[in-house]
């Protein structure tokens, strides 16, 4: 793979940009109390008051794509078996048996025409309704009608199912806030489900999540970017439970003191996301040459319109930012959607079994070509993350995050500093305290206004243009 050197980087004196905004002149960092990420008691609060209350990502459509498919979602020790029934509606319901409390389905799988617990053999409809109990003279007067499945709310967007175990919860369209109306240039239904990994990592839940999060990181973790990614500029926002980033491509980071040249800009992009380009990542060879009056977001841009035409999905009415930029939202609690013109991937953290392990789950989605049929079923499995190899920067992330745990336990160690930069960060422990009951905030004082205000800036510049154009 071609070597990225990084000469002459500005540190301290590196400019203010969008990242990080304006600043107040009475800020001081916001400091957030370490034990939320090692407490097993802090845990179990979260599994208390957060995980039954809130919106989750499950899987996608593709994963109970046709009638009797079935997919079973585990969140520490909560279980939601989600299938799509004979009449084509995707219902949602607690993994559990009315008999015995019995998990009823393990994984996913295909063509079940009843849902039968392995135990005593009760069995339900694919409604949920209950259907057969052996030998039921023993149990006296047992009427179906009184022990059917426990229901749980679901919802789509797009290609995504998303499950809330609180049926008296706000729709998905509500909880989702203005994020699908600035999502609609991409045309999210036009994504299908690839893959689902998963990849099991030594941290809290929090931990993983946030390092999905927050741009501040690429200068330490992802310096490969740093000739084709302006990190200083890319635009931070907060709606209101959740947030979102604009990254452009193709222009090096005001880190670099001496900018990048075309051949460095072309280095960089290539060997960290070559493929949406139709360049081989560990070759990227010589820059093209760039017609006269031509930048090199235009060439990269028209790149990817060519291999658009040539995959037979339609770019035509896209603008150069949406062809080429990254799009990234921050669903609260636990997951991060990245949306680009050609692909989409979710980033899912969810609780291990400690408060020091979590599972990150994967989910890509490619766009839907003309010229290629469509996954029927995305490819899953669970990956070693220490054989983990997908690209170059989520490796680096990977071999980052197994290493970020231990020092949160370092007794020196009461709270972590946080920069308006982690603003999204800062957003997510303000969410928790609200969902935990956490009161008086336990977070540096003045950081609850702050984030008030951003909230507000935030859903008042989607207003005035419309969302098409919203960066």
């Amino acid at each position: 793979m071609t070597a990225i050197q990084i000469h002459d980087e500005i540190t301290d004196d590196a400019p203010v940009g969008k990242a990080i905004g304006k600043i107040h002149a009475s800020r001081v960092p916001t400091e957030v109390p370490s034990y939320r990420y090692v407490s097993p008691e802090f845990a179990a609060l979260e599994m208390q008051r957060l995980w039954p209350k809130v919106w989750q990502l499950a899987c996608s459509v593709t994963h109970v794509a046709n009638p009797g498919d079935y997919f079973v979602y585990n969140i520490g020790k909560l279980s939601v078996l989600i299938l799509r029934g004979d009449d084509g509606v995707i219902r949602a319901f607690q993994n559990v048996c009315r008999h015995r409390g019995n998990v009823l389905c393990t994984g996913a799988g295909e063509g079940l025409e009843n849902i039968r617990c392995l135990y005593h053999r009760w069995s339900w409809t694919l409604d949920g309704k209950l259907r057969e109990v052996p030998s039921r003279k023993g149990f006296g007067a047992l009427r179906n009608d009184d022990f059917p499945l426990f229901p749980v709310a679901v919802d789509t967007w797009g290609p995504l199912v998303f499950i809330n175990l609180d049926t008296a919860c706000e729709p998905l369209a509500d909880w989702l806030e203005v994020i699908p109306e600035i999502c609609d240039w991409a045309d999210f239904s036009d994504y299908t489900c690839a893959y689902d990994l998963t990849v099991p990592l030594p941290c809290n839940w929090k931990t993983l999540i946030e390092a999905f999060s927050e741009t501040y990181h690429v200068q330490g973790v992802h310096r490969e970017m740093l000739p084709s990614c302006d990190d200083v500029n890319s635009v931070n926002r907060l709606y209101g439970r959740h947030g979102s980033l604009y990254q452009p491509y193709g222009i090096p980071s005001p880190r670099l003191r001496n900018g990048a040249n075309n051949q460095e800009i072309w280095d960089s992009i290539i060997v960290t996301q070559g493929a949406r380009f139709g360049r081989d990542s560990t070759a990227p060879g010589e820059c093209p040459d760039l017609p006269e009056g031509t930048s090199m977001r235009e060439l990269l841009a028209e790149l990817v319109r060519d291999r658009a035409a040539e995959e037979g999905w339609d770019a035509t009415a896209m603008t150069e930012s949406q062809l080429l930029d990254l799009y990234q939202f921050n669903f609260f609690p636990n997951i991060t959607v990245i949306i680009m013109s050609d692909s989409c991937t979710v980033l899912r953290a969810r609780p291990g079994d400690t408060p020091d392990d979590a599972h990150l789950d994967l989910l890509h989605f490619d766009r839907n070509k003309s010229n290629q049929p469509a996954p029927e079923k995305p490819i899953m499995a669970t990956l070693d993350p220490d054989q983990t190899d997908l690209n170059l920067v989520f490796n680096q992330d990977v071999e980052n995050l197994k290493r970020a745990q231990r020092g949160l336990h370092q007794p020196g160690l009461e709270h972590i500093v946080l920069s308006r930069e982690e603003m999204r960060i800062i957003n997510l422990h303000h969410q928790l305290e609200e969902y935990l009951g956490i009161s008086p905030s336990e977070i540096s004082e003045g950081s609850y206004d702050e984030i008030q205000e951003l909230r507000a800036a935030g859903r008042a510049e989607m207003e005035p243009t419309g969302f098409n154009a919203p960066w």
